[in-house]
């Protein structure tokens, strides 16, 4: 099937939410970046936010007047939802679904309660989900610049009186990234290929690569400094060809050395062994046991999770790192770029 891709960088996308009132709930990364994009096109935002949240401060410092979710939620056309996933479902039983206006649309950055039906809306409800491609601060930066990123558009179910796509495809165009591309999907789709790829590669596959092979080369009698340097710190040069190029772009940047030894150890590393594994992540996370393992610790106060950080936080890669990092240090200033999930 073809991939739809639409691209409209002119005002008339804009306008099913010309004289509507957006609710944006949360202020974090994702959520900044989506108020401060929608304001500046000129769309009417209001802020909702827990009082005890980090968000709340940085709002008011954004020229917002931040109301308790509840209250935001009743004004509310369109209200996105840019909270954490785990904290969602209570908070929509409790300060959002109740005080909707019937015809509000419930839109979505990441599809994980719509997905594992944690949350349901009601049939006749809108329910959309615009899914940038990129954390909250470079969504903000190319909006800033004139550009945008693409993101993805899937409509779980369209409202009653026939706006929630047409909204949603406003948001998309509001924040920018009809500039780029919006790209058509599902909920299931977005979610199950995401969550896949952050805990194959992204954010799980390629820390505990980095960590093992740190651990390989200090168990040989390698220096901890050169083990960082090699395993962690130079991570970032072939990511970035590889965002900038493609796979086959960075080979032609590297060395023969370093792309002989890449066909070589890769086929050694990732065999027919890794390869069931990463189908078995992949089924756990269609058949939502893993949103399950989740939603059950997040229960239990999250015991496994924070126990997971706090022995992560005692691993010597990080000793080894801040002291490679104190040699360079506009690496400090280039902190506050991290990327938000």
């Amino acid at each position: 099937m073809a991939l739809e891709v639409i691209r409209d960088s002119g005002p008339s996308l804009m306008e099913p939410l010309r004289n509507m009132q957006v609710v944006v709930a949360g202020y974090g990364n994702q959520g900044r970046a989506h108020a401060l994009n929608l304001r500046d096109s000129g769309v009417d935002v209001v802020v909702g936010s827990r009082p005890q949240a980090n968000g709340t401060r940085q709002a008011k410092l954004d020229g917002f007047a931040p109301l308790p979710i509840a209250e935001a939620a009743a004004k509310a056309d369109l209200v996105i939802l840019a909270l954490p996933d785990e904290v969602q479902p209570e908070l929509w039983r409790t300060d959002i679904a109740p005080h909707l206006k019937p015809d509000a649309v419930i839109g979505f950055i990441h599809g994980f309660a719509i997905r594992y039906e944690l949350i349901k809306p009601e049939a006749s409800r809108g329910v959309v989900m615009i899914a940038p491609k990129g954390p909250g601060t470079t969504l903000r930066q190319r909006y800033v610049e004139g550009t945008g990123i693409p993101c993805l558009l899937a409509i779980a179910q369209e409202s009653k009186n026939n706006t929630a796509e047409q909204l949603a495809l406003a948001w998309a165009a509001g924040i920018g990234c009809a500039r780029a591309g919006i790209i058509r999907t599902t909920f299931a789709d977005e979610t199950e290929s995401d969550l896949f790829g952050e805990q194959a590669v992204l954010c799980g596959g390629l820390t505990w690569l980095v960590l093992t092979a740190f651990e390989t080369l200090v168990e040989a009698g390698y220096e901890p400094e050169l083990a960082y340097i090699e395993c962690c710190h130079e991570v970032k040069q072939i990511a970035d060809l590889v965002y900038s190029r493609g796979v086959n772009g960075m080979m032609a940047a590297i060395s023969n050395t370093a792309e002989f030894g890449a066909h070589t150890a890769g086929a050694t590393l990732i065999d027919d062994a890794v390869r069931g594994r990463m189908k078995t992540i992949l089924a756990e996370i269609r058949s939502g046991d893993f949103a399950k393992r989740m939603r059950d610790d997040y229960d239990n106060g999250f015991e496994w999770f924070n126990a997971q950080r706090r022995a992560l936080q005692k691993h010597p890669i990080d000793n080894a790192g801040k002291a490679v990092r104190d040699l360079m240090p506009w690496l400090n200033a280039d902190s506050s770029n991290a990327a938000d999930t």
